[in-house]
């Protein structure tokens, strides 16, 4: 569901100075400087930013990127977090098709891609993050050793995603079917995923590397 129109929105995201990033093509190369920190971490679709804000401060020497196209929900992420932004985190409201512009080859180390859409119509497989055509371009940005962490509550979306990365250059580090099954302290529950898991539904996650050529 859209979130409805806020008509303080943009003011509110232009009052965030340096950590709304409107053009993140500038930066491209750069973002370890400009974040002070020797590991990146890239999430899209970072909704109203409890993943962003809440490993951030987990781990407070990384960097943290949220790429949120929807501005309204982008304003939503930092007024709920305004105040536990740290130096380390950045937020680019824009549409992720166009991620391939605004990061250098091997800049990326983590790339997160948590309950994104499914988008479960056949016709709208290329729109789905875990699609082919982005996992060209995540695997132009992420480092030597990087990776992809997804995250998901649909089984129909994590079968296609372990699919397209099998075919295009990934190997699976590890793949669970109930990921919260056991505890897992490393990784932040944000509160969307913890409606799932108050429900009892399981969630599907795996993490993703590029197989050595």
């Amino acid at each position: 569901m859209r979130m409805r129109n806020k008509p303080w929105a943009i003011p509110f995201l232009e009052s965030f100075g340096e950590t709304v990033v409107k053009e993140p093509q500038l930066v491209a190369s750069t973002w370890k400087n400009r974040l002070n920190c020797e590991i990146l971490h890239v999430e899209i679709g970072s909704g109203k930013g409890d993943y962003w804000n809440n490993m951030a401060h987990m781990y407070p020497t990384h960097g943290w990127v949220a790429i949120e196209k929807d501005r309204n929900v982008a304003a939503t992420c930092l007024r709920k977090n305004e105040d536990d932004i740290l130096p380390t985190m950045a937020l680019v409201n824009l549409d992720a098709k166009d991620i391939g512009l605004w990061f250098a080859d091997g800049e990326i180390d983590v790339l997160h891609l948590n309950f994104s859409d499914p988008w479960p119509k056949k016709g709208h497989s290329k729109r789905r993050l875990s699609h082919a055509d982005f996992l060209k371009e995540y695997k132009r940005m992420l480092s030597e050793e990087g990776e992809i962490q997804l995250k998901t509550d649909n089984s129909g979306l994590f079968e296609f995603s372990c699919v397209q990365m099998s075919n295009n250059g990934f190997i699976c580090k590890d793949l669970s079917v109930d990921y919260r099954r056991v505890d897992h302290p490393e990784d932040a529950i944000t509160e969307y995923e913890q409606r799932f898991l108050d429900l009892n539904q399981p969630i599907y996650r795996a993490t993703w590397r590029m197989k050595d050529e």
